[in-house]
């Protein structure tokens, strides 16, 4: 994943972040975020998040998706965009997720026994686990499209604790 979509958003300060630099880079594609991602040293044992899915022809197992590859990275920009300027994460999720509403997923990190109900870091594909583990609580953030890394399609990470 790109450093330049880092978007990381944190929600509670919305509007401070957006005056601080969420938007449009110099190009107008992509998000710069003035806050660092947490680094291996820094990332929590535990993490819970929610997330919204966006999938493309062939990504997303038993669900007949019919955007083209093109057409999910535009709408999983968009809905960062939206996050971005204050939309409901879960009214974003009940709408547009290919995944179950309401997406949400607790995880332990490497090496870490999972708790109850929880996920172990590998257990999910990796660039779902690499975004979630580096984001702060009540940040956002995009998992890129990848065939290995990411193979359902593009991810909207919300970590909720």
């Amino acid at each position: 994943m790109s450093a330049r979509r880092r978007a990381g958003i944190l929600l509670a300060a919305v509007v401070a972040v957006a005056l601080a630099g969420c938007g449009d880079d110099e190009d107008g594609d992509d998000f710069t975020h003035p806050c660092p991602p947490l680094t291996p040293s820094t990332a929590p044992a535990h993490v819970r998040v929610q997330h919204i899915l966006i999938g493309f022809v062939g990504t997303v197992p038993g669900k007949p998706v019919e955007r083209t590859r093109e057409e999910a990275e535009a709408l999983a920009e968009e809905l960062l965009r939206q996050v971005c300027a204050g939309a409901d994460f879960d009214s974003l999720v009940v709408e547009y997720t290919d995944d179950s509403a309401p997406g949400i997923y607790a995880m332990s990190n490497t090496g870490v026994p999972p708790g109850e109900d929880e996920y172990e870091r590998e257990d999910l594909v990796r660039a779902f686990g690499d975004v979630s583990f580096t984001i702060s609580p009540g940040d956002v953030d995009l998992a890129e499209y990848d065939a290995e890394d990411s193979p359902f399609g593009w991810h909207v990470i919300k970590r909720l604790d």
